[in-house]
């Protein structure tokens, strides 16, 4: 379809809240979700949410056999996430490096719930639900932010562990620093 511009943190509207999809298998949020893919591959997105987009839905789509921003990451299979429920199924956090879209060039370590159930529904209103754990969980509560207007940097617990990319070692984040 096409690729968007994401925008970028700053702008007002990625602080918005996002409103529910109350009508699903439309043209309208099929072409969303292609245009949202198409824009997440075309950056190497681990995940992109509508707001990105300036597209004020609860619409997330997020998945990767193998992500050059994340060469450490297993694979999450690619999902559109509807309207979604997150439910933490512990205490367990864990500390990660996550980037973003929509902060370009910076990296900061991010403590996230470890185990996770979600439950939404897909673009044609079929709901579904995944128990998952480890990067998978960090993919869906970093987009389910955006969501809410949340953006990865508001998380961060140590100032010290957020910053460029290229100042930071690849020791330090296990990411590449080009």
């Amino acid at each position: 379809m096409a690729i968007r511009a994401v925008l970028r943190m700053g702008d007002a509207r990625l602080w918005a809240q996002a409103q529910p999809v109350e009508t699903f298998d439309s043209p309208e949020l099929h072409d969303l979700v292609a245009d949202m893919e198409d824009t997440m591959r075309h950056l190497d997105g681990a995940g992109l949410a509508a707001p990105q987009i300036g597209v004020g839905r609860r619409v997330v789509i997020f998945g990767f056999e193998q992500n050059p921003r994340y060469p450490a990451a297993g694979s999450v299979p690619f999902t559109v996430l509807i309207n979604p429920v997150l439910t933490p199924i512990s205490d367990e956090t864990e500390e990660g490096w996550e980037g973003c879209l929509s902060v370009p060039g910076l990296r900061g370590s991010v403590p996230r719930w470890r185990h996770l159930h979600y439950t939404g529904f897909d673009p044609f209103g079929r709901r579904f639900e995944r128990t998952v754990d480890g990067f998978h969980a960090r993919v869906v509560q970093h987009e389910c932010d955006h969501l809410d207007g949340i953006l990865y940097p508001m998380r961060i617990k140590d100032f010290t562990s957020f910053g460029f990319i290229d100042a930071f070692g690849p020791e330090s984040t296990g990411l590449p620093t080009d």
